[in-house]
């Protein structure tokens, strides 16, 4: 334990060694002339960017967003006002982009073309592409979704996944896009849609939260590995250099996997239900070897 704490507080000496050694620019400049950093957060996006019943931003990606927040105070020298901003997946990019927010940890997916738009932190999560239906419905995977109505959220991978295998294989599917997550679960469980469709985390998190969690099961051969990392601007070397060190520091010290156990393996807020998501391969390995790669 006195190894792991000295280790910490070396790298901790390391960051704010960074900080005096080299002049602020770009999204850091702009929050210390500020005093105000700007984190933009999910509404409904359980368990890892969420609302509890007293309207607090909880959850698993918020947890390593107020981590961060705490190491760019460390490396600026200062508290700052912390401003939560709600996005969608629509917006994020945009207000990303413009200035309205500094960085974003919620359960955006960091591919190749967005990094066209966007910069990433490395890795925070890694999901796979599944559906979510009723458990009497007789839909196993995706085959069984031929002229049916499946629902997915506006503006995510998992919607181009969809639109993708609808016209490539003339499944004749009638996909509807809503604005969240939370949403698309709503009309899934309203009887107006055979399936939800998106990334596995995010149903299972939608599943704990329903009434009665035992009426739906999260299925379908996966359509595709995801890595979810926290987003800023495009370039800013000075921002991700504080994310990346952040988040590897939690995965080599065990906070990161203490993290995962409370938000996926434990009873969370705002009803105590448990998502059951055991650990993966790829996660385990995530925590071994932080990085910041993307899987497309």
């Amino acid at each position: 334990m006195k190894k792991q704490l000295l280790g910490l507080a070396i790298a901790s000496a390391c960051l704010m060694g960074i900080s005096s050694a080299q002049e602020l620019t770009g999204v850091l400049k702009k929050i210390n002339d500020s005093g105000t950093i700007s984190v933009g957060h999910r509404e409904s996006s359980i368990p890892f960017s969420y609302y509890d019943n007293n309207q607090n931003v909880i959850g698993y990606s918020h947890d390593i967003s107020m981590k961060i927040v705490e190491n760019i105070e460390k490396k600026l020298g200062k508290k700052l006002n912390v401003k939560l901003s709600p996005i969608t997946s629509q917006n994020r990019i945009p207000l990303v982009n413009n200035g309205t927010i500094d960085i974003e940890c919620g359960s955006t997916t960091h591919n190749t073309s967005r990094a066209q738009e966007a910069g990433f932190s490395n890795t925070i999560f890694i999901i796979n592409i599944k559906l979510v239906t009723d458990k009497d419905s007789g839909i196993k995977d995706f085959s069984d979704l031929n002229n049916k109505v499946v629902i997915t959220t506006a503006g995510t991978t998992s919607e181009r996944v969809l639109n993708e295998m609808n016209q490539k294989n003339n499944m004749n599917m009638k996909v509807q896009s809503l604005k969240d997550h939370g949403d698309a679960f709503m009309m899934l469980a309203g009887g107006r849609g055979a399936a939800f469709v998106m990334d596995d985390s995010l149903l299972y998190g939608e599943r704990a939260k329903s009434r009665d969690p035992q009426k739906w099961v999260v299925t379908g051969t996966s359509q595709g590995k995801e890595a979810y990392a926290c987003m800023f601007k495009k370039g800013d070397a000075g921002i991700k250099e504080v994310a990346d060190f952040t988040i590897a520091e939690m995965s080599k010290s065990g906070e990161l996997e203490a993290l995962y156990n409370k938000w996926f393996t434990q009873p969370i807020p705002p009803r105590g239900v448990n998502l059951e998501f055991p650990v993966s391969e790829e996660m385990t390995e995530l925590f071994k070897t932080p990085n910041d790669k993307a899987f497309q």
